[in-house]
């Protein structure tokens, strides 16, 4: 089997990728270890940056996002009591529309499937050998079991952080930066209508809760808990009544319950592996980087670094090797931005455990000195709302 490009992994960045090549005329063939309905379904992220939502819209990706899609100006931080509205659109000009993560690989899976473009699911025994070559080969073993050997031009890793692809850069090429957090989120997915027409990030001396939503009848929530916190401990009603408590407000706002249709405990740490290319391998997505997604920037950073290797695949597959090998720099440049953004963002939300009282009032400082400058506040929503692509 022989192709260009050899995508390894089929969530957003992988799929992107794909189908941004096949509009250049470029051909690819996207690997996944998942079965087809796991990717459809597996809920993630859900809230999409500006160029983010332009980018699909101009790929012809876009009809559902706008029907569906929730569009939002702002949101609020919730801090002593009392909500303090970022004003998004107010400050920038520009939005952010709620639309998960798993709706976007569903446009996507539906649209290869629609052009006949080949994404192979329940592969397994995923290895790639001759990366520093100029004619990689990924061998695998499809669903039924048989053995593969692809041959390519060029390998993609968009196989996220657990994948094969940045393990096949030698340890003496890769540089890897991690800082670990001393809370994880428990989310939780409810068949409720959201509480409030915008997200709501809110700080609380008994750890950090997010409001947020799906649809205009599935609402998504978070509270911040210890990461070695057993799930069991926490049953539905326990949910709601620490939910309520830390998202308490003076006024006359209520929380509405209902069902919880899936909930499970995620970790925090921020990760980032330099270089982002080695030879004919090339790392997007959560493959190189990681963020605490109180930023709301791990999808986003993946649709970035897919936008930027598209071109400069386009470019070297030509004769042109020069945005390849910038490709890595340019895309570490919003990557770090992107890093401070979410660290930023957690840090002042975050209650943490070890934190004495002076670390504590200099946080609370923090977020009432953002709500109350504008100035601060636009360098926040400058970064919420997504910064242009390079």
């Amino acid at each position: 089997m022989r192709t260009q490009v050899a995508v390894i992994g089929a969530g957003p960045a992988g799929l992107l990728l794909s189908y941004l090549l096949h509009l250049e005329g470029i051909d690819a063939v996207v690997l996944e270890t998942r079965d087809r309905e796991y990717v459809r379904q597996r809920v993630r992220a859900g809230v999409c940056e500006q160029p983010t939502v332009e980018l699909l819209r101009e790929i012809g990706l876009g009809a559902r996002l706008d029907v569906e899609g929730l569009p939002h100006e702002g949101f609020s931080l919730r801090f002593d009591r009392a909500d303090h509205r970022i004003a998004l659109t107010e400050l920038t000009g520009k939005s952010i529309t709620v639309y998960g993560q798993q709706e976007i690989v569903k446009d996507l899976i539906d649209a290869h499937e629609a052009r006949g473009l080949p994404v192979e699911f329940e592969v397994s025994g995923v290895e790639l050998s001759g990366v520093d070559t100029e004619h990689p080969v990924v061998r695998y073993r499809d669903a039924d079991g048989v053995a593969h050997t692809l041959e390519c031009d060029v390998i993609a890793g968009c196989d996220g952080f657990h994948g094969v692809s940045r393990p096949s850069i030698p340890d003496s090429v890769l540089k890897t930066f991690t800082r670990d957090y001393p809370f994880a989120w428990l989310g939780v997915l409810a068949r409720t209508p959201p509480s409030d027409e915008e997200l709501i990030y809110a700080h609380h001396e008994r750890g950090f809760a997010l409001h947020s939503m799906r649809s205009p009848e599935i609402t998504r929530l978070y509270l911040q808990v210890d990461p070695a916190e057993d799930l069991a401990n926490w049953s539905d009603d326990r949910i709601w009544s620490e939910l309520t408590t830390r998202l308490a407000v003076d006024g006359d706002f209520v929380l509405r319950e209902g069902p919880i249709l899936d909930k499970g405990i995620t970790p925090m740490r921020s990760f980032v592996a330099e270089p982002m290319r080695h030879g004919r391998l090339f790392l997007a997505g959560d493959a190189a980087h990681i963020v605490p997604p109180t930023g709301a920037k791990g999808m986003n950073l993946a649709v970035a670094d897919v936008r930027v290797l598209s071109r400069a695949l386009k470019a070297l597959l030509k004769g042109d090797p020069a945005p390849a090998e910038s490709y890595s720099d340019t895309c570490l440049r919003r990557v770090w931005r992107a890093e401070h953004f979410s660290w930023f963002m957690t840090t002042m939300l975050h209650t943490d455990p070890d934190a004495d009282g002076f670390a504590r009032r200099l946080q609370l400082s923090q977020l009432r000195y953002t709500a109350s400058s504008r100035a601060a506040a636009t360098s926040l929503a400058e970064n919420y709302v997504g910064l242009p692509f390079a």
